[in-house]
Order: C-alpha cells, then structure tokens, then sequence
C-alpha cells in the first residue's frame, strides 16, 4: 500500500478504458446486496419442496444450514477485510493454496452464475407467462423465451451502469424483498394468534414434528444448503466498496443473522399453517399460506413476487460473475481484453461475455425446452459446497499463516470469533453435507458431476497458470 492516497482523478483524468474498478459502492449497498443475493425464488417457491420431505423437522435442517451460513460468512468476513478484492474467494484460495486454486475456484464461480443466470431469466419468464395466461385469459401472451430474452437485455444493460448507480438499484430491489417478508411474517404471527378470521391459529401442526423421521431432516438439509447460495456476493462487491475493511465487517454482522431470521421465521409460519401435502403447490407455500388468510388474489401476487426475487437474483449474479471475470482476466488466467474497463469503470466486455451465455442458454431453451438448463444445472449444481469448502481452507491456511509470521500484528477489523474451533466446526458441516449428498441418488449425481467440472477446470489451470507471469498471491490495491 502507497505511503500516501493518489489524488483522485477528475471526469477529465480518466481515460476511456482503464483495467480497474473503483470503490462506488455505498456499506448500505453492500448489506442489501448481501440480503437480496440469498433471498430468490429458493425461499419463495424452493422452501416448499423442504417442508412436504421433512415436515415441521425441516425446520432442523434450516437452523443447521443457517449455522452453517453463519460461519461461512464470518469466514468471508475475515478473508475480505484482511484483502478485499473483487476476486474474493477465488483470490484468497490462490493465496492461500496457489494459482492453480485461484483459477480453479474462479472459473468454477463463474460458470455456475452464468448457467444460473440463464435459469432465473427462464423461470422468471415461465411464471410471469402463467401469470398473464391466468389473468389475460383468450389474450395471446408473449413466448417463455421471448420474454427471457427481454429480461437478459434489461438486466445487462443495468449492470453496464456504474458501480454507484448499480447498487442502488439492487439496494431497492434487495429492500422491497426484505419488505415482502417483513409482511408475511406480520400475517403469519396475526394467523397463529387467532386473530385473522376463519383460521384458528395454534401449533397443532407441530404435534407431528417429524413424519419422515431423521432421513426426512436429511433430505431436507441437501434441499436448504442451496437456497442460502448468493451470500458470497458481498466478499465479491467488498473489492468495490468504500472502506471495505469496515463495511464488510457491518455487512457480515447484519447479513447472517438477518438471512437467518428471514428463512427461519418465514419456514416457521409455513409449517405452522400448512400440513407437508399442502406446502408445494405450483405457485408456492406462500401463496398458499395467503391463501388460508383468505387474501384475495394471494397465488398471483406471490407469483409476481417470486418473478421479482428471480430478477434481483439474477441482476446480482451478472454483477458478481462479470467481477468475478474480470478479475481472472488481472491475473492472466483469462483473455487480455477482459481487463478493460469502460470509462465508469464497469468491465462491460466481462459482462457481455457473461450474459452471453444466458442469451445462448434462452435460445437453446426455446429450441429444446426443458433439456439444456437442466443438464447444465444439475453439473454445477453443488458448486457451491465446493466454494464454501474453498473459503474454509482458505481461512484457516491463511489465519494459521498471519499468526505464525506476524505473531505481534494488531488484530485486523473482522476476525473469525473462536478461531481455530468453528473454522473446523464448519468443516465437520461441510464434511456431513457431503456424506448426506452421497446417500441420496439425485444429490450423489449431481456432486459427482460437479467434482468432475471442477476437476476439468483444475486441469485446464495447470496449463493456463504456468505460462502467467502473475505472482503467485493476490492482494488488493487500497489507493484505487
């Protein structure tokens, strides 16, 4: 780090391309983006399929994964505060491990946001046409892929914006999600006291805690862990936020504990209402709760909802796997001309490339509908288990590392708490998540597909990493 801050650059000063980003995003920005990437269609349509496995016992497999979360994050925290950069986890697993992991858990990223990019703006575009199919009635509507296609130009050319700009897009977007829940929850507390007519309220429902027994907490438990998928986006916009070592550190506290309310409260009323064989229908176990509190019109409006938590998920992970790119490209481990930015700073051509695939994916979608995504899905499936198993080496080979060549550093602005105890502790999860994968046929397939594209792309970063001339750690440059 420079003695002293560069000046900082004039509109007139900066040049039409450069190859890095600034630090436009405002700490409010960096927790909503955090609470609006976790907050998809996983909790609005996906909390469903847990409960009709599990029953009132999904409830256990929520709390463990919400745990689980939460020492994830404390992880990203200390990994993000100590070197905030836009190649985040990807960064700081070269650090700790070598290029070859950096590249190896970069390109992983990226190529699980950009297949899950193309399935939001489908399934957006699947609910939004039944949507119109139910209200518009002989109307001819427009196509599923049509409307993909729609979706993906509007969101790309949202994140051709400024940094700035972006976030407080996504700020808002995060923020009427969060006010949703808010809402639901208020109704579902008012239906267990008995307040909303025509509904008894009580927790009758809990007497038969577990109808499937521990397999029922089991299964639900591979069905969570995905859901909570997207609170990584913010060790990614920590290399693009103003005082990263403190922001990140507020966006962690608030962020975890926050998700975790949310899924768990929200879980909570769903199988307090509802019996297991009522809460997946097709538009959802909220709708469905609505429903009993006798609220007109409650399947279409949890509908548009769900489209609105696709869209803002999507619109997060254009962001994140464009940066994600982008940061490759800094290190040699992608092509030169990814490194240019625009003149605010967005590396667009990063973009481009990554909805570039969403576009293909609509099309071929169209072309062969219900084929493409779902092969491609169920290869990166558990991609992100392989990321949050990433994190934690990383955290501990490096917190091991700083005390062992800096035994008298001053403490940084976010520590792992209990360090080394949870570190591990979030192994054994990590370790038990997998061994239930492997026990369970669907979920076994798709951990297998996923370990052989991570071990392809590893191949390929042995070849890539030894032509670069890029040292071997990562380190942010705080005079941006």
């Amino acid at each position: 780090m420079n003695a002293q801050r560069a000046p900082r650059k004039t509109s007139a000063q900066i040049p039409l391309e450069s190859t890095s980003t600034v630090r436009g995003l405002k700490p409010r920005q960096l927790t909503m983006m955090g609470l609006g990437g976790a907050i998809g269609a996983g909790l609005f349509l996906g909390s469903g399929k847990g409960v009709a496995v599990a029953g009132p016992a999904i409830l256990v497999s929520y709390i463990v994964a919400g745990a689980l979360v939460i020492l994830v994050m404390w992880m990203i925290g200390e990994l993000s505060a100590a070197n905030p950069t836009t190649g985040a986890f990807s960064a700081h697993a070269q650090n700790a491990f070598g290029p070859v992991a950096g590249y190896t858990v970069g390109w992983l990223y990226w190529v699980q946001l950009a297949v899950v990019t193309a399935a939001e703006a489908n399934g957006a575009a699947t609910i939004l046409t039944g949507i119109l199919k139910n209200t518009m009635g002989d109307v001819t509507v427009p196509p599923t892929w049509l409307l993909s296609l729609v979706f993906m130009t509007l969101f790309t050319t949202i994140n051709m914006f400024a940094v700035s700009k972006y976030g407080e897009f996504e700020f808002w977007f995060a923020f009427i999600k969060v006010g949703v829940i808010l809402a639901f929850l208020a109704v579902g507390v008012l239906m267990l006291i008995g307040v909303v007519p025509g509904h008894e309220g009580g927790l009758s429902n809990f007497a038969d805690f577990a109808p499937t027994g521990v397999a029922g907490v089991g299964a639900g438990l591979l069905i969570v862990i995905f859901a909570f998928g997207g609170t990584e986006i913010v060790a990614i916009a920590a290399g693009e936020t103003a005082d990263p070592q403190r922001s990140v550190a507020t966006a962690i506290r608030t962020v975890a504990w926050r998700i975790c309310l949310f899924y768990i409260g929200s879980v909570f009323i769903i199988v307090a209402v509802l019996k297991p064989s009522q809460a997946d229908p097709p538009e959802g176990p909220f709708a469905a709760v609505l429903n009993v509190a006798g609220l007109p019109a409650a399947g279409n409006i949890m509908a548009l909802i769900a489209v609105f938590a696709l869209l803002s998920a999507l619109n997060a992970n254009i962001y994140a796997a464009s940066r994600m790119m982008h940061s490759l490209a800094q290190r040699d481990y992608a092509p030169a001309a990814i490194k240019r930015t625009a003149r605010n700073s967005v590396p667009r051509r990063a973009v481009l490339l990554t909805v570039s695939f969403g576009f293909v994916a609509s099309i071929l979608e169209a072309v062969f509908p219900g084929k493409v995504l779902d092969t491609l899905l169920s290869i990166v499936g558990s991609t992100i288990i392989i990321i949050w198993i990433s994190v934690a080496a990383s955290q501990i080979t490096l917190r091991h590392r700083r005390e062992r060549e800096n035994p008298g550093e001053r403490a940084s602005t976010y520590r792992m708490p209990l360090f080394p105890f949870l570190s591990y502790l979030t192994v054994a999860l990590l370790a038990v998540i997998v061994v239930v994968a492997l026990f369970d046929p669907a979920a076994r397939t798709q951990l297998l597909l996923t370990v052989a594209a991570t071990t392809l792309i590893a191949v390929t970063g042995v070849f890539v990493t030894r032509r670069t001339t890029q040292p071997a750690a990562v380190h942010a440059n705080l005079d941006e």
